[in-house]
């Protein structure tokens, strides 16, 4: 559902579960319109804090990040400058931007730590979701040139990133160029349950969200 009031700066999406699930989650989306309002450093603190407090392999967190607001240009600009073309065009908007990292090994051993992005991921859906409680947005972005960021912002070697992130209030989709705006304003949509829920064998749907779609 997309519900928008009348100076079409306000955008809702909220998912049309099979399920009820949280509202934050059912909130949560990735904005391409950001506010040039900046976020206050407690909120951004509290964001960066509940991905602190993520689960992890061996209590490892594997995940860093690297954070740049447009209270300091330098820095913003040398992090703008990493992402793609397509993705500057809008994300120099956000107010605020961040790259994770990924530590391939562990600590404890030096062995391969195979679930690091897994972890990082873990970290950046407790970042979302305290975001999305904070009434700010998200987007992360895969578009970005992994080895110039970690040229640029002296990345170790057994240190990998992993997305670029963009966040900040939700702007108006007019400031965007039609074909993004469009982007910004689509409905959501996601497979279903059965697509990839299995039961027994690969690709065989699981009976559970079976018998319970034929209920619905």
């Amino acid at each position: 559902m997309i519900s928008t009031n009348q100076n079409s700066t306000i955008v809702e999406k909220i998912a049309q579960t099979q399920y009820p699930i949280h509202d934050l989650l059912k909130n949560r989306w990735s904005a391409l319109a950001f506010s040039n309002c900046s976020v206050e450093p407690e909120k951004l603190c509290s964001v960066l804090e509940a991905a602190r407090w993520a689960p992890s392999s061996y209590n490892e967190q594997p995940w860093s990040f690297i954070v740049a607001t447009r209270e300091d240009q330098v820095e913003y600009n040398r992090l703008l400058d990493c992402l793609v073309d397509i993705n500057k065009s809008w994300a120099a908007q956000a107010p605020v931007l961040m790259l994770s990292i990924a530590k391939h090994h562990f600590e404890v051993n030096g062995k391969p730590n195979r679930h690091a992005f897994h972890d990082v991921g873990l970290a950046v859906s407790n970042l979302v979701t305290q975001a999305v409680s904070l009434n700010l947005f998200v987007h992360q972005m895969a578009g970005f040139e992994v080895e110039k960021a970690r040229e640029l912002f002296n990345i170790p070697e057994n240190y990998e990133p992993v997305a670029a992130i963009a966040l900040g209030y939700l702007g108006n989709p007019q400031s965007l160029p039609e074909p993004l705006q469009q982007r910004h304003l689509a409905p959501r949509n996601r497979k279903s349950l059965e697509k990839f829920v299995f039961h027994g064998s690969w690709g065989q749907p699981s009976p559970l969200v079976v018998n319970q779609e034929q209920k619905t």
